[in-house]
């Protein structure tokens, strides 16, 4: 009896050490790529030309893929073990989510359409919202299927705007096109820069109608309060920071590629190289085992509060590189 229970514990402790293995491997973040190379192998491979808008195309195809191709999968909806017991992953799945869904709506709106009154690519018209499905749905229709759906729409068009005689599907590599998603990033990295300094908790003052005297809003708020994020949460808006970050390094060295031209004539190329190696520094390796949030001067790191500096100085250089590209 003792023996078959001996068995029992050992497969059972056999299981758990299998799972810890799978979880800490599932756990390791993608490695960055090099954009224009990768781009210009797959344009090829295809017997394709590089030209304007295939980079920033195939990134995005490049960083929706690694969310489902890299190891483990794509975890965020999953509801068995061990990736239903882990945070961090699913947290850094969803911060590149964000970017990849921010990215395949300006593509849809501006980088493909040359004025306003222009119509919506159709590729793209169906691709973006397939994105947009919650990142935990695991049932019919499930993340994976929708977001596979929409990779094959942007290879459709990213074939169209390689095709010559397609002189209907194009890419307008266009300063007001970029400063037009460059606004939606500001935002993204403004908020998690929020989120990440709140990790030790801050009294802030009321800046709701700021700046406008005549500003009115639907339900009154303090004039300040208390934001702290929980305890429970810091790793996970960590990891979600990892994640967007990630993601737009690599948008951000594929538009350096396909609007050179634009960058040159407002000479904000060195400006975009400024925010890319700010995104670098936040992906480096965490050495410690566990994400610590000491206070802001304390005898403890605080690895919330490094990563929210390196974002805020790059959202800083991307309001800066915003404004070049409204110049004449």
């Amino acid at each position: 009896m003792g023996n078959h229970i001996g068995k029992i514990l050992s497969g059972f402790g056999a299981v758990i050490l299998l799972g810890y293995i799978l979880a800490v491997y599932w756990s390791s973040e993608p490695e960055q790529f090099n954009v224009v190379a990768e781009a210009q192998a797959d344009a090829n491979d295809k017997g394709r030309s590089l030209v304007t808008g295939y980079t920033t195309t195939y990134t995005l195809i490049r960083v929706a893929n690694t969310l489902l191709d890299k190891p483990g999968g794509y975890l965020s909806n999953d509801v068995l073990p061990p990736s239903v017991m882990m945070d961090n992953m699913p947290a850094w799945e969803f911060g590149a989510l964000e970017m990849t869904r921010d990215l395949a709506l300006s593509m849809r709106k501006d980088f493909s359409r040359s004025q306003s009154q222009s119509t919506e690519h159709q590729s793209l018209k169906m691709a973006q919202p397939q994105f947009n499905i919650s990142s935990t749905a695991w049932m019919w229709p499930s993340a994976e299927g929708e977001y596979r759906k929409g990779i094959e729409y942007l290879d459709k068009y990213l074939a169209q705007i390689a095709d010559n005689q397609n002189r209907e599907s194009q890419f307008y590599a266009r300063a007001d096109n970029l400063r037009a998603w460059l606004k939606e990033a500001e935002k993204r990295m403004g908020s998690l820069s929020q989120r990440l300094s709140a990790s030790v908790g801050q009294d802030r003052l009321n800046t709701d109608l700021a700046g406008d005297s005549a500003a009115d809003q639907a339900t009154k708020a303090p004039s300040h309060s208390e934001i702290k994020t929980s305890w429970w949460k810091i790793d996970d808006v960590f990891y979600e920071s990892r994640g967007a970050t990630w993601a737009l390094l690599h948008f951000l060295k594929a538009v350096e590629h396909d609007f050179a031209p634009v960058l040159e004539k407002k000479n904000a190329k060195v400006s975009l190289q400024q925010i890319i190696r700010e995104l670098e520094a936040t992906q480096d390796t965490v050495w410690s085992p566990m994400i610590l949030n000491g206070s802001g001067f304390g005898m403890v790191a605080n690895h919330s509060l490094v990563m929210a500096n390196y974002i805020s100085r790059a959202n800083a250089a991307l309001i800066e590189l915003s404004e070049l590209l409204a110049q004449g």
